[in-house]
């Protein structure tokens, strides 16, 4: 697991937020696109035929998971697709927390929780 400091965590915002926004955007579309896949997939079953849309949804996944990646290499949890809610784990008096950014928030980390409080338990920097 990455530790972060934050200034580190916040020197990585700038390219972190297009990833986010991606993503959020990726899934936007998937969740409206999921229906009638599901349709697709029950007329299949039933011989008839596939997805009208379906290379833009297969687009939107493979968008959705490769910069899903592309954060985790970074060593950045995602943890809301649609409110584009990560985590940077860090450390704060010897133990590991989670400084916690989602889209909206300002150029700077504000918040961090522990790593079992979740959202819920965000305190200010």
């Amino acid at each position: 697991m990455k530790i972060f400091s934050v200034e580190e965590a916040n020197s990585l915002l700038p390219s972190v937020r297009p990833l986010v926004r991606r993503i959020q955007l990726a899934h936007t579309h998937i969740l409206a696109e999921r229906t009638e896949a599901t349709r697709a997939s029950e007329s299949a079953e039933r011989g008839g035929g596939g997805v009208n849309d379906g290379l833009t949804y297969a687009a939107n996944l493979m968008t959705m998971t490769e910069t899903v990646a592309k954060l985790e290499e970074l060593g950045i949890q995602l943890k809301d697709f649609s409110r584009g809610l990560i985590d940077f784990p860090s450390l704060r008096d010897g133990r590991v927390v989670l400084l916690c950014w989602q889209l909206g928030e300002g150029d700077q980390l504000e918040w961090w929780h522990d790593v079992d409080a979740g959202f819920a338990g965000r305190t200010p920097l």
